[in-house]
């Protein structure tokens, strides 16, 4: 059984995701001893939102016994797509994240251009993923059905694909000693 809800949001993922999780389960009939394994989409994409749902669905697997499973939103988009695909999704700032793929499967890594460079980029090619409007999500039914194929693979547990360096900048004074380091 598949089971999955799109809620586009901008905050408040990490205070809606478990009870989003438990009206799901609870409208396909199900409970959290059905759940088979997690799928998660581990970006690239909005570094906290990744973050969170990365998190959520490695707990809620390490809670369950059951495997956690990531897939990139790049390899979802191109889920589906025949023959052989340039993958690219806008990272703002003139830049697009990248990657090839043939019949679903990668062809490299997945990396950050110039917006401006994608012609050059694998332009024999056709472009999958980005167009002036697009919907740039990925499908979970996608998600899901790549990570199926994936169950009883090893493999690592999810982690963030960050193809950008983060914007915040750790502090360059030292913290101020803790109480027991005194």
């Amino acid at each position: 059984m598949l089971a999955a809800r799109v809620e586009p949001m901008d905050r408040g993922q990490a205070e809606r995701l478990m009870p989003l999780a438990e009206a799901l389960l609870a409208e396909a009939g199900a409970g959290w001893g059905d759940v088979g394994a997690v799928a998660v989409c581990t970006g690239p994409g909005n570094f906290t939102g990744i973050r969170i749902a990365v998190a959520a669905a490695r707990g809620i697997a390490l809670g369950l016994g059951r495997p956690a499973i990531g897939v990139t939103r790049l390899e979802a988009l191109a889920e589906g797509v025949a023959g052989a695909c340039l993958v690219t999704l806008d990272a703002g700032r003139g830049a697009a994240w990248v990657q090839a793929f043939r019949d679903g499967a990668a062809l490299g890594p997945a990396e950050m251009a110039e917006a401006a460079r994608l012609p050059e980029i694998a332009p024999a090619l056709p472009r999958v993923g980005w167009a002036a409007g697009a919907d740039q999500r990925a499908d979970p039914a996608a998600i899901a059905r790549i990570a199926r194929g994936r169950i009883g693979r090893p493999g690592p547990p999810p982690a963030p694909l960050y193809l950008r360096h983060a914007d915040a900048a750790p502090p360059s004074e030292a913290p101020p000693p803790l109480l027991d380091d005194a």
